[in-house]
């Protein structure tokens, strides 16, 4: 990612087209309604939320609201010892990392993600060398002509993972938009109640906001889980700004380490998201735009790959459920996925290459290439982009495949 920004930068009179990007599309009734939310907060609570230092825990209104929320919409049983908000989801999952794994009297407990594939930002969340593992999944295929795969849990794996400190999942997943069932997040809780650590789900793109998945399957609640929600997604991506709940006796070291390292989550966008709860203002925004907009945009990218990428490469697209992203497995031989990322740059167009979403995607043991064979491509750039790029990263395919593609030196 930083590649992509530092070359855009560097080259800004040249015409990028970026299927890389993270961020989340700029949706107008969703940046007005937050433009709305936020100046209402800037005209009623400035001076007590920006003005003022604040709970670590969060603003009372908002932990209060939070509380009512999941209570009234799941039927939870949570009070405001139940909920944490931080500057963002990914410091809550930073902080948890830090707080369950590592040095535990004469070993070393590590990070454990159930499903590798994920997110590339939790390969850097433990302090200590080698303190991440990922489980490799079992890889599904259908018939001959199916150019869809899934990947699968391997539980029995997981099972017989050592020095277990926590689990990390996120549920749709990035970058294959995989959503985990209810039976397969209770399988996940099982795995964490046998190496008796916490389970993190990180519900950045899944219900309740952004409810970016299909279909948009509740939280679960259980004393195991500590669950992430972020307003990245819900279109705040720049105001940092998530939270936590889970079981007090995971929530407080959370609230205690945020204490100590930042004081509190920044408090005026904290103020505009009680507003949102509050009102259904937020809900409004899930069921009338968000969720619309990212059904209809899948729709528009899963097309356009089918009629761009060749037809005679063996290449299959994860059957996603939910989530930003695009997720391309081409099983040749040839393909390296660093190698068509540089051909796609010196082409103008930018994606991003899937081994950095393993952990190990050098020391395969179970998927061997599979790792490097693999792309990510952004569905939230606009449509004119999406098809420019995308047909770009067709011709690129056909181009290695016939071995007439050039890699640049140096990039």
């Amino acid at each position: 990612m930083e590649d992509i920004a530092t070359s855009m930068d560097a080259s800004a009179d040249r015409q990028w087209l970026n299927l890389g990007i993270g961020n989340p599309a700029a949706i107008p009734e969703v940046t007005a309604t937050w433009q709305r939310m936020t100046a209402e907060a800037l005209a009623d609570s400035f001076h007590d939320t920006s003005c003022r230092y604040g709970p670590s825990r969060g603003l009372p209104r908002l932990v209060d609201a939070i509380v009512a929320y999941f209570n009234e919409r799941y039927g939870w049983d949570i009070g405001p010892r139940n909920v944490v908000v931080g500057p963002g989801s990914q410091m809550l999952a930073f902080i948890a990392a830090a707080l369950f794994t590592g040095a535990d009297g004469d070993r070393d407990t590590k990070l454990v993600l159930p499903m590798s594939p994920d997110y590339t930002g939790y390969q850097g969340l433990s302090m200590t060398p080698g303190g991440i593992v990922g489980i490799e999944p079992v890889v599904a295929t259908g018939g001959h002509d199916d150019r869809s795969f899934r990947y699968l849990f391997d539980l029995p794996a997981l099972e017989r993972q050592k020095d277990v400190g926590l689990l990390l999942v996120s549920t749709p997943g990035n970058p294959t938009g995989r959503c985990a069932s209810p039976a397969e997040i209770h399988s996940l809780v099982a795995a964490a109640e046998d190496h008796d650590v916490p389970l993190m789900v990180d519900n950045a793109y899944g219900a309740p906001f952004p409810g970016i998945a299909n279909p948009a399957a509740p939280p679960v609640r259980h004393e195991r889980i500590v669950n992430c929600f972020s307003l990245s997604k819900a279109g705040l991506p720049g105001e940092r700004l998530g939270f936590a709940i889970g079981e007090e006796r995971h929530i407080d070291p959370i609230v205690s380490f945020l204490a100590n390292c930042t004081l509190h989550a920044p408090q005026l966008v904290q103020s505009a998201l009680a507003r949102a709860l509050e009102t259904g203002a937020l809900d409004t925004m899930v069921e009338k735009a968000i969720s619309p907009f990212y059904a209809r945009r899948r729709t528009f990218v899963e097309s356009l790959l089918v009629e761009s990428l060749p037809a005679g490469i063996s290449w299959r697209m994860y059957a996603a459920e939910g989530g930003m992203f695009c997720w391309i497995w081409v099983d040749e031989d040839w393909f390296d996925d660093l190698r068509m990322y540089r051909v796609l740059k010196e082409r103008g167009v930018f994606i991003v290459p899937g081994r950095h979403f393993f952990t190990d995607p050098e020391h395969s043991t179970g998927l061997g290439r599979h790792p490097r064979q693999c792309f990510r491509v952004s569905i939230t750039a606009d449509e004119a982009t999406l098809a420019a790029g995308i047909e770009v990263i067709g011709q690129v395919l056909t181009d290695m495949h016939a071995g007439t593609s050039r890699v640049p030196a140096n990039t």
